[in-house]
């Protein structure tokens, strides 16, 4: 299978209401600021310029809608715990982002990501425990796999897949070695 798929980015929403029409399969990326989602979709794209990165956390402030070669969406959410915005707007972000991801249809599984160099944030839990209440479908991408010693990767994976439960996909933005397994998970829905 080749590791790429040609990729574009559709559109910016706000909230539910402002969302593209389409018949296609969405992932929606949930993760902390900087914790590698617009990298991950340059990486599946095969293209650095797709998806903006930036070395400041909170850069993403709307749900941002990438189509793969018309087999699925990827929709890049706003990274949590961390925005330099006033409480209104995050209380505004939280209820439009609620919103869509509990009525949106097309929703076929969210993905969590974790950066593999730390432990399991707080609000990561946090945000995990909102999705299983919930009952929404999930897997986990470790971010950053690269930047952990080769001998620990293993036990990383394996510590997160114990704490979260679920699949677990290890992805680097510079080795490519692991998109071949992420991408036919994304495409076996």
């Amino acid at each position: 299978m080749n590791p790429y798929l040609q990729a574009k980015f559709i559109v910016s929403a706000e909230k539910l209401s402002q969302c593209p029409d389409f018949q296609l399969n969405e992932f929606p990326l949930l993760g902390r600021s900087n914790v590698g989602k617009s990298s991950f979709i340059n990486a599946l794209a095969n293209n650095k310029k797709l998806a903006k990165t930036s070395n400041t956390p909170g850069k993403t402030r709307l749900i941002n809608f990438f189509n793969f070669s018309d087999k699925f969406i990827i929709a890049d959410l706003p990274g949590y715990g961390y925005a330099k915005v006033s409480k209104e707007a995050q209380n505004r972000w939280q209820k439009y982002l609620e919103e869509y991801l509990l009525k949106r249809n097309q929703i076929k599984s969210l993905i969590q990501f974790i950066d593999g160099r730390h432990d399991i944030q707080k609000n990561d839990f946090q945000m995990r425990e909102w999705v299983e209440a919930y009952n929404l479908p999930i897997f986990t991408i470790v971010t950053k796999i690269d930047y952990v010693p080769k001998s620990k990767v293993l036990s990383v994976i394996k510590n997160i897949e114990k704490q979260l439960k679920g699949e677990v996909y290890p992805f680097s933005a510079v080795d490519n070695r692991y998109n071949e397994a992420i991408l036919t998970r994304l495409m076996s829905e």
